[in-house]
């Protein structure tokens, strides 16, 4: 297997289950130090596991929405492993509502996770990053609905919308200093998150995607790691849809 990451260090956030963890073992698999980040115990059962099989990994608990534990977090990487090569910036919540039963409360979790949690990540890579020769590379987790909107999901769309936007500004601002910054936007995916809907809901998501069926995390992975690799070293500031053709009609 080709080794794009060998020697890199990779932060991802969100990183013990779903598109987050199928991420991690992606990394580890070409040779990358990952750092799994995550709220969840579960990323320290993941690094323990990994790192039997031989991979080099870490668990560091961050709470994304939490400056101090960020920066914590991103200090504690290259304390370890001497630098930041790749974020990817996973970490999300969801939340289904219409707009006027949204509580204001529900409402500002979602943003703060999906919106300003990918902020303050992408802060401190990019402060980091900047002090580097090879600079670095960042893929923020958007969505489909950072794209096109849907019933019931006006805070999560509110926020994946600022996502998009706020990897467009930070490309204008950081490509000419060597970092390249994009989205990878998934389709519905068939993660822990989608678990608890009964069938007859799932059916209806899937009849959404032309092509017949949800993502896998790992088809999601594998678009990050291309995005974060050398493959698009001429690709900053894009959105990559992974949604079986969702957003096609």
């Amino acid at each position: 297997m080709a080794e794009r990451f060998r020697n890199k260090t990779i932060i991802v956030t969100g990183g013990a289950s779903g598109i987050g963890e199928a991420t991690v073992k992606e990394f580890a698999k070409e040779g990358a130090n990952v750092v799994i980040s995550d709220m969840s115990d579960k990323g320290e059962s993941l690094s323990d596991q990994l790192n039997q099989d031989g991979y080099d990994t870490t668990f560091i608990k961050a709470d994304v929405t939490k400056e101090d534990e960020v920066k914590s977090l991103v200090e504690s990487t290259v304390d370890k492993y001497g630098s930041l090569d790749v974020l990817f910036a996973n970490a999300g919540i969801g939340g289904m509502t219409l707009v006027h039963e949204t509580d204001f409360t529900e409402w500002k979790k979602i943003i703060d996770v999906n919106l300003h949690g990918v902020f303050l990540c992408n802060k401190y890579a990019i402060a980091q990053m900047l002090k580097q020769e090879n600079g670095g590379a960042i893929v923020n987790n958007d969505s489909i609905h950072g794209v096109v909107g849907k019933m019931s999901v006006g805070a999560y769309s509110a926020a994946k919308g600022g996502v998009k936007l706020l990897t467009q500004t930070e490309t204008a601002e950081y490509a000419a200093k060597g970092i390249r910054i994009n989205n990878v936007n998934p389709g519905y995916t068939d993660t822990p998150l989608l678990s608890d809907l009964p069938e007859e809901a799932k059916q209806e998501l899937i009849n959404l995607h032309p092509i017949g069926r949800l993502g896998k995390p790992e088809e999601v992975a594998k678009a990050v790691l291309f995005l974060a690799s050398d493959d698009a070293s001429f690709i900053t500031g894009a959105s990559l849809l992974v949604d079986g053709g969702y957003t096609a009609v």
